[in-house]
């Protein structure tokens, strides 16, 4: 059983203030979004089309409020060469953080979209 697994939805004050910043599809899964995002920490597996999948660890500062910036830094392989970081509002993370609960409910493995990795690699 993974973290994913055992996540307790966030209180619902947390989840109004995050709700406007939510598009109305992901918000039944912002308390879940939310819960992983207080947990600051995410271990998972990048899927590799043809190859193995690559483990990593993703971890984050914490904020308060939706605009605030959080630092987000991802490790692959446990390697500090593999080693990406970048600045994110809140409700950005928290919103990709629930397409790694989707992603994880459909597949069973932990790994965030590739809008994500875009962004984390400076490809947008």
């Amino acid at each position: 059983m993974t973290a994913l697994d055992r996540l307790q939805p966030a209180n619902p004050r947390e989840v109004n203030i995050f709700a406007p910043y939510m598009r109305a599809e992901k918000r039944p899964l912002l308390p879940l979004g939310i819960a992983l995002y207080r947990l600051g920490r995410l271990e998972g597996q990048r899927g590799i089309e043809g190859g193995n999948n690559v483990d990593f660890v993703a971890t984050w500062t914490i904020a308060n409020l939706p605009a605030d910036l959080s630092r987000c830094t991802v490790t692959f392989d446990n390697s500090p060469d593999l080693q990406y970081e970048m600045s994110i509002t809140t409700f950005e993370l928290v919103d990709y953080l629930i397409d790694v609960i989707i992603n994880y409910k459909k597949y069973r493995i932990a790994d965030f979209s590739k809008a994500f990795y875009r962004k984390l690699l400076r490809l947008e």
